[in-house]
């Protein structure tokens, strides 16, 4: 009989989805850190000049579409990855390189790590010490890049803090997204709320989807209605809708990011990674969820969805060991002419993953690489990358 606790990345009692960063000991007790670090790079965020808004026609396209670059970042911190670290940086650079044959990357490192970081990664991926970092996770902490169809390219920071100050300090990491727009010398807008990259899916074409349980949270938005949430989202990503699902709150240190589940492949049409039939955690009713939500859902322009799947492993059936280990090929990531996903050693359900991105994106070619320590600190390669779209 299939065991049915599939194994996820939860708060309580183990490390996992990035939540080994807890159990390092960065969580602090009390706002002191907080204050000292991520209110004061908050606040700077936000005195960045404005740029282009909604009415000017400014949206965050489809993944689909074509790219400049794509934005990485190194990681450096034995405090956060303690013996992680080596395996989850060999992860990094073999996805900046894999990428790298498609199109450019421009890694983000300390000043100290840059010689590692282009050793490591090779004379493929740029590598700048000009925007300093706490951790990988560009996806989360990187600018929101959009356009307005007529050439003209801004960019939207979600004021990143830590996953609901879940990890501190993040001080480099808050103000990254501020800090790369202008080294690019675009204009930036801070949003009107507190989410992540990864907390929110855009069709490029009005709407949006998102978990409740990470944006509609007190440790973001304290004190912000759900209507008020959905404006601030809608006026930075340039839609008029948001799909919610219900999501799973307090159990990994995003509050159950949308993206490693639930994507928009194109106009109209999406895809869920979906549990074995005898999983029964909460992870996989969360799949479940999301499916039946959004296969009754309409689009902003009251079409309905075309949803399809693609089955996750069996976690009896992987390499990886580890109680916490995110095994989402959902979790993709699009470049020129490529679709990069993982694949956990469930040979069967690698395959299969393959065909079934190979048909949702076809003349692609899907590229699969084992990023197993960073699957096991939670994260996968949609995490640690961001699109810079072409204008």
């Amino acid at each position: 009989m299939e065991d049915s606790s599939r194994p996820h990345a939860e708060l309580d009692g183990q490390l996992g989805r990035r939540r080994f960063l807890t159990a390092a000991g960065i969580v602090v007790a009390g706002t002191a850190l907080t204050a000292a670090t991520g209110g004061q790079a908050l606040a700077a965020q936000r005195r960045t000049t404005a740029g282009p808004g909604v009415a000017a026609g400014y949206r965050v396209p489809l993944d689909t579409v074509r790219h400049t670059r794509t934005w990485m970042a190194w990681p450096d911190s034995t405090t956060i990855w303690r013996n992680k670290l080596s395996g989850v940086q060999s992860n990094i650079a073999l996805i900046a390189k894999t990428i790298a044959k498609y199109e450019p990357v421009t890694m983000c490192a300390n000043p100290a790590s840059v010689s590692k970081a282009r050793s490591m990664c090779g004379s493929t991926v740029t590598v700048i010490g000009d925007i300093p970092v706490d951790d990988c996770w560009m996806r989360d902490t990187g600018p929101v890049f959009r356009t307005d169809g007529a050439g003209g390219l801004d960019t939207i920071g979600l004021n990143f803090n830590g996953w609901g100050n879940h990890q501190n300090p993040h001080g480099n990491d808050a103000l990254v997204a501020g800090r790369l727009a202008a080294y690019l010398g675009l204009p930036f807008t801070a949003a009107g709320l507190v989410a992540e990259g990864g907390a929110v899916e855009t069709d490029g074409a009005g709407t949006l989807m998102a978990t409740r349980s990470s944006i509609i949270n007190a440790n973001r938005n304290p004190g912000m209605s759900q209507a008020a949430i959905e404006g601030a989202l809608c006026a930075a990503f340039g839609a008029t809708k948001v799909i919610w699902f219900t999501g799973i709150a307090g159990q990994d240190i995003t509050d159950d990011h949308v993206d490693a589940t639930s994507r928009f492949t194109g106009a109209g049409t999406a895809a869920v990674q979906m549990p074995l039939a005898g999983d029964t955690d909460v992870w996989s009713n969360d799949e479940r969820q999301q499916y039946q939500t959004l296969t009754s859902s309409t689009s902003a322009q009251g079409t309905p969805f075309t949803v399809g799947q693609i089955q996750g492993p069996d976690y009896n059936r992987i390499r990886s060991t580890d109680p916490n280990f995110v095994g989402s090929y959902a979790n993709y990531y699009l470049c020129n002419n490529a679709v990069i996903s993982a694949q956990f050693g469930d040979t069967r359900a690698d395959s299969a993953a393959k065909a079934t991105l190979a048909r949702l994106f076809p003349g692609r070619t899907v590229e699969q690489l084992n990023i197993d320590y960073l699957g096991a600190g939670g994260g996968g390669i949609h995490c640690v990358t961001q699109q810079q779209p072409v204008a």
